[in-house]
């Protein structure tokens, strides 16, 4: 194995306030989870698992052919959840660079997820994630996350801030946050020995934990997102596109 092999972990939890089973949620008549497992599969850049609290979830990706991992039902977040997970499937720390892709993020590309990779690149960064430009629908929508950061003339930046409410304030375009992580496998342990943050309680971000600690996050502009599924509103548009 390569000394910077990657993996890919999907957390999937049942519990979530703003739509519950999220990962059981169908799309063309398969679970959302399996969507985004497969995707993951297809892009063909490292070993998928999945990282669930569920036997549910774990057995519609074992019976797929994929992997599943049962985890705590406590986790303060999807990364505490994959590290859990990381810790059990490779404790000889064969794994270097760890991708966080939320279970509900439908549609990301291939060349998506290698660009969030390659912002471990540099030394100096602890995590690398994805963001596109935002329509004007988007911007008081709580459920597109904005990310803050100066890319104007640019397709990396660093991370400064993000949040649900409109953000930054004035001319220009907003930048919508897409639900995927890289992580350095140090960056990831560091993470998990926090404890969730007064921002990341109060915006219910994870990443605002990390940025309150100190650690830097780079962002990578990309045209196509796919679709972040927060709403039953983004589960008929997804249905409805793939019966046309």
């Amino acid at each position: 194995m390569a000394h910077d092999a990657p993996v890919i972990i999907i957390p999937a939890r049942l519990g979530s306030n703003r739509l519950p089973s999220k990962p059981l949620l169908e799309i063309n008549g398969e679970p959302l989870i399996l969507h985004v497992w497969r995707q993951a599969q297809e892009a063909d850049i490292a070993p998928v698992y999945v990282a669930t609290d569920s036997q549910i979830v774990a057995k519609i990706i074992l019976d797929a052919g994929g992997n599943a991992l049962i985890t705590q039902s406590n986790h303060a977040s999807g990364s505490d959840r994959i590290f859990e997970a990381l810790t059990r499937l490779d404790p000889e720390g064969q794994f270097r660079k760890i991708i966080n892709l939320q279970g509900d993020q439908f549609g990301l590309s291939r060349d998506a997820l290698t660009q969030a990779i390659a912002l471990l690149d540099r030394p100096d960064v602890d995590i690398g994630t994805l963001a596109t430009r935002m329509s004007p629908a988007q911007v008081n929508d709580q459920n597109s996350v904005k990310v803050v950061a100066a890319m104007e003339n640019s397709h990396r930046a660093r991370a400064l801030y993000f949040t649900r409410a409109p953000a930054p304030w004035g001319e220009g375009s907003m930048l919508r946050h897409i639900g995927v992580y890289a992580f350095k496998r140090e960056s990831l342990m560091r993470f998990s020995k926090l404890s969730p943050s007064p921002l990341e309680l109060r915006e219910k971000l994870e990443q605002l934990r990390a940025l309150e600690a100190g650690m830097r996050i780079d962002l990578a502009l990309v045209d196509h997102s796919g679709l972040s599924v927060d709403t039953y509103e983004d589960i008929e548009t997804l249905n409805f596109g793939l019966a046309d």
